[in-house]
């Protein structure tokens, strides 16, 4: 499976960075000794769905995350594409199409957020366009995304001042066959969307479906200030909590039989 991460935005939300703000330290590796990018919680969250080969896409300007990651992380092969100039997140993932076999899974996500659980995308099938949707308090923030009781996708609201839902996708994923179908819909219209959102509705307007998974739980944009910090605070809780459960566990086994 491919994991497409489109690393080519410009970050002004959280400028100025002496960095491309996909390498902005967020917590610290398991090692607790170094510092951890925040687009390594993505890759995590792709190799552990299944990804065996992740595409950064990036900007002429963005050099320092090919030096960062290198060619390959463990067992998962990486190859970098470029996006000449900035043109919209639709532009930035087609940009790996000429990777992707038809006969491949794709799974897509942001490099500038954190989710939980870590294993959520493990939850959506992979033989049609999912989804994965998360619950937060300010929609008009994110994409909403409307389904029916049954999870097919109704519509996607791009940053809408007044959401009809509070899920919001903060990844998907789909069968290479679709991901050329949807490559070669937005070329037919000129490639002018740049939202995947706008994208997605066109499409199943023309007849496609696709699903929602409400399986995550927790989602930050790390893209802000307010996000950054509330990653911090997010992580700092979440550690908090596997410490906790380590050492019920480690009490439960020094218990006489």
């Amino acid at each position: 499976m491919w994991g497409i991460i489109p690393a080519a935005g410009n970050g002004t939300r959280i400028q100025p960075l002496a960095f491309s703000k996909e390498l902005l330290p967020v917590g610290v590796r398991n090692d607790g000794e170094r510092p951890k990018a925040v687009s390594e919680y993505l890759v995590e969250r792709l190799t552990a769905a299944g990804a065996d080969k992740l595409c950064f896409v990036i900007s002429p300007g963005k050099s320092d995350i090919l030096h960062y990651y290198g060619g390959r992380i463990g067992r998962t092969d990486l190859a970098y594409v470029v996006q000449p100039t900035a043109a919209g997140l639709c532009d930035a993932i087609f940009r790996a199409r000429p990777l992707v076999h038809v006969d491949e899974s794709v799974a897509v996500g942001l490099p500038d957020t954190i989710w939980f659980p870590q294993d959520a995308l493990c939850r959506l099938p992979d033989d049609r366009l999912a989804f994965l949707l998360f619950p937060v308090e300010h929609p008009e923030l994110f994409d909403a995304v409307i389904t029916d009781e049954q999870g097919r996708v109704l519509e996607i609201q791009v940053k809408a001042a007044e959401a009809r839902s509070q899920w919001v996708w903060g990844a998907f994923r789909m069968p290479g066959r679709i991901f050329h179908e949807l490559y070669a819909y937005w070329h037919s219209r000129g490639e002018r969307e740049s939202y995947v959102g706008t994208l997605i509705n066109g499409w199943l307007a023309q007849g496609g479906e696709a699903v929602g998974v409400r399986a995550g739980e927790r989602y930050v944009d790390v893209g802000t200030l307010h996000g950054y910090r509330e990653a911090i605070g997010l992580l700092a809780s979440s550690t908090t909590l596997i410490h906790s459960a380590a050492r019920l566990v480690a009490e439960a086994d020094a218990l006489p039989p």
